[in-house]
């Protein structure tokens, strides 16, 4: 694998070095951050491979750092390392545009296999375009639906769900493939995390009653049309 560059954001410096030095022992290339200002100026400045962020940091935190960065680039890969625990946190987390979310205190050698894994699936599909679904429009990366003249943002983990399941409408999606493609793993909080989601694109499409999510006990979810 060639060297891949991130940009490590964490305001505790002793251990913002460790994971510099691991990582960079490790042949990745990082620029290390202690604030979230400074996150997102690195970012508009090198164009990473990919995000390390932790969430509670001065000036901007991971959360805002991550929304800023999803509006111009939909794919590159975040991950953040924090020490909220609950899956409310992990649904927020994932809200703002996560790939993945990493409990501290977290394994160096889990950061590297997350980190690796997600840079060699990012995918940046050339979707300007948008697609029918049923009585709505969607688009993948303005992430917006849209129903005649209404328009709806979609967080981006939204958008990236629909796109899947848009991707296989009117067959079964399997549900640990999901898991494992967006969220990284399909261990229990990322399995309640989906979950979440899929509740709010319900709503989000309730208004064509032709257009259903079902839930397929046991497999995964199957987007009717």
């Amino acid at each position: 694998m060639s060297t891949v560059s991130i940009i490590l954001a964490e305001d505790e410096p002793s251990l913002g070095m460790i994971v510099k030095e691991s990582l960079e022992s490790r042949n990745f290339q990082v620029t290390l951050c202690k604030n979230g200002e400074e996150a997102l100026m690195a970012y508009e400045k090198e164009k990473p491979d990919a995000l390390v962020l932790d969430i509670m940091m001065p000036k901007k935190d991971g959360f805002m750092v991550a929304q800023a960065v999803r509006k111009q680039d939909p794919f590159i890969p975040i991950i953040f390392l924090t020490a909220k625990s609950r899956t409310e946190d992990v649904v927020e987390g994932f809200g703002y545009g996560a790939n993945d979310y990493i409990k501290k205190p977290f394994s160096m050698e889990e950061l590297i296999v997350r980190i690796k894994a997600l840079v060699n699936r990012a995918e940046k599909p050339q979707l300007n375009e948008w697609i029918s679904l049923g009585k709505y429009r969607f688009h993948l990366q303005k992430q917006l639906l849209q129903f005649n003249e209404e328009e709806e943002c979609l967080t981006h983990r939204e958008a990236q769900l629909l796109h899947e399941l848009i991707q296989h409408k009117n067959d079964l999606t399997d549900r640990s493939l999901i898991l494992k493609k967006l969220w990284g793993s399909d261990d229990f909080f990322n399995a309640r995390s989906m979950d979440v989601f899929i509740s709010k694109l319900r709503k989000k499409l309730d208004k064509d009653p032709n257009i259903q999510i079902v839930n397929v006990r046991g497999y995964g979810y199957k987007l009717i049309l």
